[in-house]
C-alpha cells in the first residue's frame, strides 16, 4: 500500500506490507518510491546500492537507513524519505533482520530531523513492534514527522494543542538538575511535549535542547502537549515544573546564607580586606598561597578510523551503557554520602549522554563515514560549543559537564583514549570535583601546594591522605569551586576551611606573615619531636602514627612516632582491583614489623562498609551502609575475607615476633577488630582467632576492639573482660552519637568530636577499661589536634595515634601541661553544654 505524505522538508512516502526477496530488492523498491515522487534521479538507486556495499546501514532494532554516496548528492532533486515496511523481515547483514527500510535522499542536512526521530524510535522497542506490523501508513508517517515543528521546520514557532504559560521562577534559571527532572517526567508521558520561549522551541524529552533555550529567572515560556493523553501529560509536566520552585528558591537562599556565613570572622587567620570567600570544610591544616588550577583532562587527539555502522553502533551503545552504569554508581554513592541534591549532577550527566540529539548527531557522522570515536567526540564538541555560546555561566558549566562525561564514554569506546590529568609546571592550588585516594596519594607536594575539592568530607580518604602528605586542603566546597578561572590568585586556609579569591596585597602580606609565624612554631616543635610526650608531672602518653603501608613508616618515625597505633588494612583492598591473597598480606605485615624493628604495631582487620566500598568484593547494596554490614559484622559473615587475613597476621607473628616480647600497649604486634557492638561478637571473633593461631603455631597476640558506637562505650566494662585493649575511633563514635553522617556536607560542621556527649562516652570507655586493667588508645581525628589530645589525656587515654605530621605539635602540647591540669580541663569540657563551649576552653587555657 502506497501513501504519499508530503512534508515541507523533507517529503515522506510510506509503503506497508512489502515483501522484497532480498536486501538489494528492498533498496530498489524504496528507491523507486523516491524516483516516482520526483525526489531523485533514477541513477541515485545505483548510488544507494553502492553505499550499502561500502558500509552497512543497519541502525538497530530492525531499522535500516539506506542512502546514496556523498559524492552523488547532486542527484537529489528534492529531499525525501521513503519507508518500506517489511512485516516478515528481511536479512540485512550477518544475521540482522530489517523490518523498516527508511531510504533517505537528502539535500544538505534536511534529514537530521528524521535521523533524530529514528534514533529515539530504536530506543522505544514497544512502539517499533507496532510499526513493524501496522497496516496504517499514517502511523509510520506520524512517527517520523512528530517533532518536525520542534526541530527546525521553517515558519514561526507554534504551540501544540494543549498549552500552559509559565514564568520561570527558579532563581538560577533552568539548569541541569531541574531540567533533568523535566526530562524524566516528559519521557514518561505518551504525548509530545514541547517548551517554547519566544521563537525558540525545544522537545521536553531532550535535555540538551531544553538547556539550549537558556531560560533565566523571569523568562516567559509556553509548555504544550499533543497526542495520546495530552491533557494528562500536560498536567504532569506542569506539576513537575512548578513543584521544583520551592526547592530551587530554598537552594538559592541557602547559598546566600552560606555566603553571609563565609564573611564572618573565624578563629584563625582572617583577611584584612574583603576578598571573595568560598566556604568549605577544613581537611588538612595550613595556608597555601598561589594560583588556582582546575583539574581537567589533557586534550587528546581522536583518530578517525571508519568502520561499518553496525560494529560502530554496537561499540557506541556498549560505551554509553557502561558509562551510564558508572554514573549511576557514582550518583548512588554521592546520594548516600552527601544527599540527593549533590547526587543530582551525576543524574543530569547521565541524561546528557542519553540525549537523542547527541546520539543522533554521532550516528549521522558515522553514517557519513567517520569512525565511532571520532564521531562521538565531534558530536560532544558541537553540542558543548552550542551551550557555551549562549553566554550563560550556568550553561557554560553544563558544557563542561558534557565534555567531562563525553570523555568517559570516549574511554569506554577506546581505552587508549583515556585522558590523563594535566598539571602546570608552577606550584598551584589544585581544584577538582573529587579525587580518588590513589590520585591524592600520587600528588607531588612541590607542585600541588593546596587542594580544594567540590565534594568529599573531612574524614574521607582524600582528606586523610592530604594530611599525610602535608598539603593544606579543604573539601565540600561545592560546584562553585569548579567555575573558578585558572590562574586566579587564591589563599587556601585548610585549618578554617576557606578559600579566598583575588586577595589584596594587604591580605597576601597578612597571610604570608601568619604562615611564617606558624612555620616558626612548627619548627620549634619539630626540633623536639623525638622527645616523649611526658607531662610536666611525669605522666607519659604513648604516641603512635596512623599508616597504611610499610613505606609510610620511616616518615612516621622521623616525625616522632613511637610505633603504629593504627594500620588501616582496607587500603590493601581499596588500592587494587582484586582481593589480596594470604601471601600478599603476609608480605605486607612482615614488612611493617621489619620497618618498626620491635616498636608496637596495631593492625586493624578489614574495615569495609559505610563510606569505604570495594567494588570487587561485590557486597550487596544497602539503604544505609553506615548502619548495616560493616566492620566486624562483615568479617563474621565473610570468613573468606577474615580467615586469610588472620592467617597472614599470625604467620607474621610466628615468623617475626621474638619469644618473650612485651605484651600490652608495647607489644610488637596487636590485632584490633573494628565496629564491635556486643560481647557475643567479641567471643565469636576470639574463637576464630584462637583456632587459627593454634593452626599456625603462632605466639599469643593481644586482641583489641574498636569502640565506635555508643553501645560499646556504654558497655565498656563488660567488653573489657574479653579484650586486651580498646582503641576509640572518634570519627565514627561522633557520627553515631550525634546521628550525623560524617560525609554529609551540610551537617559535617556539626559533627564535632569535641561535643560533650562524645567526650562523656570516651570517659565512660576509659572507666570501664580501668576496672579490668586494659589500656585505651584513640586513633580518630581529635587525637591529632593538640587541644583534642589534651582533653583525651585528661579523660584517661593511654595512647594517641594520628597522622604523622600532627605528631610534633601534639607531643609539644602534652609536654607543656601537667596531668592535673589536663584532668581538670577534661572535667570542665564534659560539663559544657555544646562543642562551642568546649572549644572556647582552648583559648581560655592558652
Amino acid at each position: 500500500m502506497l501513501a504519499p505524505n508530503p512534508l515541507t522538508t523533507p517529503r515522506l512516502l510510506v509503503r506497508t506490507a512489502a515483501a522484497p526477496s532480498d536486501k538489494a530488492t528492498a533498496i530498489r523498491e524504496a528507491a523507486q518510491l523516491l524516483i516516482a515522487a520526483g525526489c531523485i534521479d533514477a541513477a541515485y538507486e545505483g548510488s544507494m546500492l553502492r553505499r550499502e556495499g561500502v558500509a552497512n546501514t543497519y541502525l538497530g532494532h530492525g531499522v535500516v537507513i539506506p542512502h546514496g554516496m556523498v559524492d552523488d548528492r547532486h542527484m537529489v532533486r528534492e529531499s525525501g524519505i521513503a519507508v518500506l515496511q517489511v512485516p516478515a523481515g528481511i536479512e540485512w547483514h550477518d544475521g540482522q533482520t530489517a523490518h523498516l527500510v527508511v531510504a533517505i535522499a537528502a539535500q544538505s542536512d534536511t534529514h537530521i530531523t528524521v535521523l533524530r526521530r529514528l534514533t529515539r524510535l530504536i530506543q522505544d522497542e514497544a512502539r517499533l513492534a507496532i510499526l513493524r506490523v501496522t497496516d496504517r501508513p499514517e502511523d509510520i508517517a506520524a512517527a517520523l514527522r512528530e517533532d518536525a515543528t520542534a526541530l527546525g521546520a521553517s515558519g514561526p514557532a507554534t504551540d501544540l494543542r494543549q498549552r500552559f504559560d509559565w514564568t520561570v521562577d527558579y532563581p538560577t534559571g533552568l539548569h541541569a538538575r531541574p531540567a533533568s527532572h523535566w526530562v524524566d517526567v516528559a519521557r514518561a508521558c505518551p504525548a509530545r511535549i514541547q517548551v517554547r520561549h519566544g521563537a525558540e522551541v525545544a522537545d521536553a524529552k531532550n535535555l540538551i535542547a531544553l538547556l539550549q533555550l537558556g531560560l533565566r529567572c523571569g523568562d516567559e515560556v509556553t509548555i504544550s502537549a499533543e497526542g495520546d493523553d495530552e491533557a494528562g501529560s500536560l498536567a504532569r509536566i506542569c506539576a513537575a515544573v512548578t513543584s521544583l520552585s520551592a526547592g530551587e528558591k530554598a537552594a538559592a537562599k541557602a547559598a546566600a546564607e552560606a555566603a553571609d556565613k563565609a564573611s564572618a570572622p573565624v578563629a584563625g587567620w582572617n583577611p584584612v580586606d574583603a576578598p571573595r570567600v568560598i566556604p568549605a570544610i577544613g581537611a588538612s591544616p595550613g595556608i597555601a598561597i598561589g594560583p588556582i588550577h582546575v583539574l581537567a583532562s589533557a586534550e587528546i587527539a581522536v583518530p578517525d578510523s571508519p568502520e561499518p555502522l553496525t560494529s560502530g553502533g554496537d561499540r557506541l551503545h556498549a560505551a554509553l551503557r557502561a558509562t551510564a552504569g558508572q554514573l549511576k554508581a557514582l550518583a548512588d554513592d554521592t546520594e548516600r554520602r552527601l544527599g540527593k541534591a549533590d547526587a543530582g549532577i551525576f543524574k543530569a550527566q547521565g541524561d546528557l549522554i542519553a540525549d537523542t540529539d547527541l546520539i543522533t548527531l554521532a550516528c549521522q557522522l558515522m553514517v557519513e563515514g567517520h569512525g565511532v570515536a571520532f564521531a562521538w567526540n565531534q558530536a560532544v564538541e558541537r553540542m558543548a560549543s552550542r551551550l557555551s555560546a549562549l553566554g550563560n555561566p550556568v550553561l557554560a558549566a553544563r558544557a563542561a559537564d558534557l565534555r567531562d562525561v563525553g570523555r568517559r564514554v570516549l574511554a569506554q569506546i577506546d581505552p587508549s583514549l583515556k585522558s590523563g590529568h594535566d598539571l602546570p609546571d608552577v606550584p598551584c592550588i589544585l581544584v577538582a570535583p573529587d579525587l580518588a585516594p590513589s590520585d591524592t596519594a600520587g600528588l607531588d607536594p612541590a607542585r600541588v601546594i593546596g587542594l580544594a575539592t567540590a565534594q568529599g568530607g573531612p574524614t574521607s580518604h582524600t582528606a586523610i591522605l592530604a594530611r599525610t602528605l602535608g598539603i593544606p586542603a579543604v573539601v565540600a566546597g561545592g560546584a562553585t569551586l569548579l567555575a573558578i578561572p585558572n590562574h586566579t590568585t587564591a589563599i587556601l586556609d585548610g585549618t578554617t576551611g576557606r578559600l579566598y579569591l583575588d586577595p589584596s596585597d594587604a591580605d597576601l602580606a597578612s597571610a604570608q606573615a601568619w604562615r611564617a609565624a606558624q612555620a616558626e612554631t612548627q619548627a620549634a616543635e619539630a626540633r623536639e619531636r623525638a622527645l616523649p610526650a611526658r607531662t610536666r608531672d611525669g605522666h607519659a602518653v604513648a604516641i603512635g602514627a596512623n599508616v597504611n603501608n610499610p613505606e609510610q613508616v620511616p616518615l612516621a618515625l622521623d616525625q616522632g612516632a613511637e610505633g603504629v597505633g593504627l594500620m588501616r588494612t582496607e587500603f590493601l583492598f581499596l588500592e587494587r582491583g582484586d582481593t589480596p591473597s594470604e601471601d600478599d598480606q603476609y608480605a605486607t605485615y612482615s614488612a611493617m614489623l621489619a620497618a618498626l624493628a620491635g616498636r608496637p604495631l596495631i593492625v586493624r582487620t578489614l574495615d569495609i562498609g559505610g563510606d569505604k566500598q570495594v567494588a570487587h568484593l561485590h557486597l550487596p547494596k544497602e539503604e544505609n551502609p553506615f548502619l548495616g554490614v560493616r566492620g566486624a559484622r562483615l568479617l563474621l559473615r565473610r570468613p573468606d575475607l577474615m580467615e586469610p587475613q588472620l592467617r597472614a597476621l599470625y604467620r607474621a607473628a610466628r615468623d617475626h615476633v621474638p619469644a618473650g616480647a612485651p605484651t600490652g600497649k608495647d607489644a610488637p604486634l596487636s590485632i584490633m577488630m573494628p565496629m564491635i557492638t556486643s560481647v557475643p561478637e567479641v567471643l565469636a571473633l576470639r574463637t576464630v582467632c584462637e583456632r587459627i593461631r593454634e593452626e599456625i603455631g603462632a605466639p599469643p597476640v593481644p586482641l583489641g576492639i574498636m569502640i565506635e558506637v555508643p553501645a560499646a562505650a556504654i558497655q565498656a566494662d563488660a567488653l573489657a573482660r574479653h579484650c586486651d585493649f580498646f582503641s576509640i575511633g572518634t570519627n565514627d563514635l561522633t557520627q553515631y552519637a550525634l546521628a550525623i553522617d560524617r560525609q554529609n556536607t551540610e551537617m559535617a560542621p556539626e559533627a564535632d568530636s569535641l561535643h560533650p556527649a562524645v567526650l562523656r562516652l570516651i570517659r565512660m570507655t576509659c572507666e570501664g577499661a580501668a576496672r579490668h586493667g586494659r589500656f585505651v588508645g584513640v586513633c580518630g581525628g581529635i587525637a591529632g589536634d593538640p587541644f583534642g589530645a589534651s582533653l583525651l589525656a585528661g579523660l584517661g587515654i593511654h595512647e594517641l595515634s594520628m597522622t604523622p605530621r600532627d605528631l610534633p605539635a601534639v607531643k609539644a602540647r602534652l609536654r607543656a601541661s601537667s596531668m592535673a591540669e589536663l584532668r581538670a580541663l577534661a572535667a570542665r569540657a564534659c560539663a559544657e553544654e555544646d562543642a562551642a563551649g568546649v572549644r572556647a576552653l582552648d583559648g581560655a587555657q592558652a
